[in-house]
């Protein structure tokens, strides 16, 4: 007995010996079972992971209960994880809310890199994301953008009292993407199809955007404590489902079957995720969470990047000032900006980049993740780590940039003239960079320059009466950084006769 007792217990030590050691990156001290959450808690946000890079080094880990967080916070290490070694990190970390909202990775967003993304990104790219979508659809979003003028031009209180300018904005984005998706315009913030599915987008951004349910995601036995806010979760998701099956793409449908589709044009966007389930390519789920993905990623982060610009444009009058003596001086009285007219004013452009780094939407990008046990920065990353780039702190980190703190677009024009939304240059990634970075680029760009252009070219854009600036306070969520109020904007005619 004693004999076996110990060629067991030799047996185990021989084991852990020869068992490969292995380096994991610095972090916050982890107790069992919870980890760093007693210290950290559910609602850390860029700016406290970027103090941690700052105390722990350019790549940390957070045990966070169960879940393992590394976090990447230099541009060499994120073109690691971003291009290099894209691939091996190229999935992503879904958390127990976007299992839900995602049916488990059936959508392009939030499904692990492998053949389903592949053929889930290029089925979405065509009818959307490249240079022929936006030489199509164009003149659509200048005549919103003229839409948008004329409402405000039209309401006496605009020039006086002010309006909550975003909630226009928001009818005039949904449009935009729902012409591309539906061939489908919303006449009116009134019109009954736009006030409910408004009404389930915004249930399942406030559900999902909350930090309040991380305890959950990071340790599984506190999971019966959200048994509640997850069943409210799965409700929004069925609704939302419904209503995009049983209105948007039932009318689809039924346009389809009474007339033929526009073979020499571009198809809508539905058109082709049709067709695509029709060949067997994929099915009616992945149908509707890519409707899923497109009312969140295309609507929501386009919404709030305008949010943010009017109100540092609001904040900083000799910016709005400057901008609109550059399309005057360029364009000309009369004439109102174009899509191919943005990419001939550099302030404008400067002052849109200015907009993404220093309110960037979405801060760490979207969380990535190592399906297996990777290497990155000479440590070891556990499998199945969830993988933040501070993307915000590369664009903010006074190491890189001269006077981050500062709004200041004209650092595009000078110093930091060669940097590109594009991701040409690693310390400037808002729209990330590589396999996984988002396609979205191709028509947020011209839409925040048409709009931006019309905005200030038709109006002063001031505080509302009694305020000197409108309130920048930040509403940080899972993956958005979002202003917290929205905002009232006195908007003054101008003649541009």
């Amino acid at each position: 007995m004693y004999l076996l007792l110990i060629t067991l217990l030799s047996a185990v030590a021989a084991l852990l010996l020869l068992r490969p050691r292995i380096r994991l990156p610095p972090g916050p001290f982890a107790l069992p079972i919870f980890g760093s959450w007693l210290q950290l808690g559910n609602a850390f946000d860029q700016h406290d992971l970027a103090a941690l890079s700052r105390r722990f080094g350019d790549l940390l880990l957070l045990r966070m209960g169960s879940l393992n967080i590394s976090v990447v916070s230099s541009p060499a290490l994120a073109k690691q994880v971003l291009l290099t070694q894209g691939k091996e990190f190229g999935s992503r970390s879904r958390n127990i809310v976007f299992d839900i909202f995602t049916g488990k990775g059936q959508d392009m967003i939030f499904t692990e890199y492998g053949d389903h993304w592949r053929r889930m990104r290029r089925i979405v790219t065509v009818p959307f994301f490249t240079n022929k979508v936006v030489q199509h659809y164009r003149a659509d979003w200048e005549a919103e953008a003229e839409a948008v003028v004329a409402d405000v031009r039209r309401n006496p209180n605009a020039a006086v009292e002010g309006v909550v300018l975003r909630r226009r904005l928001e009818l005039m984005v949904y449009n935009n993407v729902y012409k591309i998706m539906f061939d489908k315009r919303f006449e009116s913030e009134e019109d009954p199809s736009y006030v409910r599915l408004k009404s389930v987008n915004a249930e399942r951004s406030r559900l999902g955007q909350s930090l309040n349910y991380n305890f959950g995601d990071f340790i599984p036995i506190l999971r019966p404590f959200l048994r509640g806010y997850l069943k409210v979760c799965k409700e929004v998701t069925r609704r939302r489902l419904d209503l995009y099956k049983d209105t948007f793409l039932q009318e689809r449908r039924n346009i389809a079957s009474t007339k033929k589709i526009e073979q020499n044009g571009v198809k809508c966007g539905v058109d082709h995720f049709l067709e695509a389930q029709r060949s067997g390519e994929i099915n009616e789920d992945n149908v509707l969470y890519i409707v899923e993905n497109m009312n969140v990623a295309a609507i929501e982060t386009t919404v709030w990047a305008l949010e943010w610009a009017i109100a540092e444009l609001i904040n900083h009058p000799e910016i709005q000032d400057k901008l609109r003596a550059e399309i005057s001086a360029i364009l000309g009285p009369g004439h109102q900006v174009t899509e191919s007219d943005t990419t001939k004013l550099p302030y404008l452009q400067a002052v849109i980049k200015e907009t993404l780094r220093y309110r960037m939407v979405v801060p760490c990008l979207l969380p990535h993740m190592n399906l297996h046990q990777e290497k990155l920065g000479g440590f070891d990353i556990p499998a199945e780590s969830r993988v933040l780039v501070n993307a915000w702190w590369m664009a903010n980190n006074p190491a890189h940039w001269v006077k981050p703190e500062e709004f200041r677009p004209e650092r595009f024009l000078k110093e930091e003239s060669k940097v590109e939304t594009t991701g040409n240059d690693l310390k400037y990634v808002p729209f990330g960079v590589g396999r996984r970075s988002c396609p979205g680029i191709v028509i947020a760009m011209p839409v925040l320059g048409i709009t931006l252009g019309r905005l200030v070219q038709n109006f002063e854009l001031l505080p509302p009466p009694g305020q000197s600036k409108v309130d920048t306070t930040e509403n940080n969520g899972q993956f958005a950084t979002r202003i917290l109020k929205h905002y009232t904007v006195v908007m003054k005619p101008i003649n541009n006769a």
